[in-house]
């Protein structure tokens, strides 16, 4: 039986005196795209960067490839893990270059200065992202589509075997939002790099992953292939949303259409 890439184990997160995860086991697959989704506040972001040690748990562990990921030097997870935060901020006046070249700190060492491997693995990042043109402009004078690829030719450069995306698609129009979820499933195929990504949007989700965890309260309400997992009975659990789900007409993937408003139900007055 393959270890999981990663693993939760009896996962309690808290924070601000509030618990936010309380005993959650998950195990992410190698090789696949797999995202968590829920409403917010529904313990996403906390569980992504649990998994990623950002957060501390307050009790039970994660492991990485089969190792207790708090047991790991910092460059050891960088080397097998590349976070991607919400909204990432660049250096004021750094170039796209210089940015994406920050993804092979990990690999940097007092006896392996950067080298011309590491000039070519940047070189591929960036054209695999598709900002070989714009290599040497202010990263701030970029559109916000062009700055989110920036920051995934970092984590490409990085080639850490597992990619970690909280929400790469916020504040993006529909075109940019394709554009990075089409990447992202294009560095999946290429690589066979492990995805775990939060989204907001259900049907991109269903589009883009090949398996959903649903969050509510901090727990795992639904887990699996999106057309198994995307169900008007799981959507009015976890989102309190009454929609119908309905084959994509482009994908066949579920596509979550909400009911109209003279359709939902009414409270009764107090």
């Amino acid at each position: 039986m393959t270890t999981p890439v990663l693993q939760a184990h009896a996962l309690k997160v808290a924070y601000e005196g509030r618990t936010v995860i309380d005993g959650l086991d998950l195990s992410i697959t190698q090789g696949q795209i797999t995202t968590f989704v829920g409403a917010n506040g529904s313990g996403k972001s906390t569980l992504l960067k649990t998994l990623g040690r950002i957060l501390k748990p307050t009790a039970g562990n994660v492991t990485l490839e089969g190792r207790p990921i708090r047991e790991l030097t910092t460059k050891d997870v960088a080397r097998r893990l590349a976070i991607l935060p919400q909204s990432p901020t660049a250096p004021a006046g750094i170039t796209v270059r210089d940015l994406v070249m920050r993804g092979r700190n990990p690999h940097q060492t007092w006896a392996r200065p950067w080298s011309a491997e590491d000039a070519r693995i940047v070189a591929d990042a960036l054209a695999e992202t598709g900002l070989t043109e714009v290599a040497d402009r202010d990263v701030s004078a970029l559109s916000g589509g062009q700055r989110q690829r920036v920051w995934i030719a970092l984590v490409v450069a990085q080639q850490a075997a597992t990619l970690l995306l909280d929400e790469p698609t916020t504040y993006l129009d529909l075109t940019h939002q394709l554009s990075v979820l089409r990447l992202v499933r294009r560095i999946n195929t290429d690589t066979g790099a492990t995805v775990v990504m939060v989204l907001h949007d259900l049907s991109l989700a269903a589009r883009y992953s090949d398996r959903l965890v649903v969050l509510a309260d901090g727990a795992v309400v639904a887990d699996g292939p999106p057309e198994t997992v995307l169900t008007p009975e799981t959507l009015r659990t976890a989102f309190a949303l009454h929609a119908r789900v309905v084959p994509d007409p482009v994908t066949g993937t579920p596509l979550v259409v909400p009911e109209a408003d003279d359709h939902l139900p009414t409270e009764s007055p107090a």
